[in-house]
C-alpha cells in the first residue's frame, strides 16, 4: 500500500483458557520470542510483552493491513500449538477466547510499556480480574462480568 502511513500503539491482553496458571517461567521467554517472532512475521512491531502465569500483555506497533482479530487468530493458534508440540504443560494448553485490545497515542506509549514491564510487582496487589476490569472501565469499554474470560454458555 504505497503512501499509506499509519501509527497505531494497540496494548493486547489475552489469558490461558479459565485462567489457569500454565505459564511457566522455565519457558515463558521462548513463548515470548515464539509470540513476537508470529507478530513480526506479519508486519507489525512488537514494542514490549510480558506474562503472568495465567496472561499475557504485549504492546504492539499496529501494521492497519491486517486486522487485529487476524493477527490473534495466528498468535494465539500458532503458540498453542507449539506449546503443545514441546508438551510444556502437563495437559492440553489452549488459550481462552477472546482478548483485549486497548488503543494508545505515541505521548503514553512509555508509560504502557513500563505498565507491562512491572507486571509482576503490579500483580502483588491486584488480580488479574481486577487489573482488566479495570481496564474496560478506563476505556469505557461495556462488558458482562459474568464472561470476562470465561467460554460462554
Amino acid at each position: 500500500m504505497s503512501n499509506t502511513y499509519s501509527q497505531l500503539y494497540i496494548h493486547i491482553v489475552f489469558a490461558v483458557k479459565n485462567r489457569h496458571a500454565l505459564l511457566s517461567d522455565a519457558w515463558a521467554e521462548r513463548l515470548r520470542l515464539y509470540i513476537t517472532a508470529t507478530v513480526q512475521n506479519n508486519g507489525h512491531k512488537m514494542l514490549c510483552i510480558n506474562h503472568m502465569p495465567d496472561h499475557v500483555h504485549m504492546l504492539i506497533g499496529l501494521n492497519p493491513a491486517q486486522s487485529i482479530s487476524d493477527l490473534m487468530r495466528l498468535v494465539k493458534g500458532d503458540s498453542s500449538e507449539w506449546i503443545n508440540k514441546e508438551r510444556l504443560t502437563s495437559s492440553k494448553f489452549q488459550w481462552q477466547e477472546g482478548y483485549g485490545a486497548f488503543s494508545y497515542s505515541k505521548s503514553q506509549i512509555d508509560n504502557v510499556v513500563k505498565y507491562i514491564i512491572n507486571q509482576q510487582e503490579h500483580h502483588k496487589k491486584v488480580t488479574f480480574l481486577e487489573e482488566y476490569i479495570k481496564l474496560l472501565d478506563n476505556f469505557g469499554v461495556s462488558y458482562d462480568e459474568r464472561y470476562i474470560f470465561k467460554e460462554p454458555i
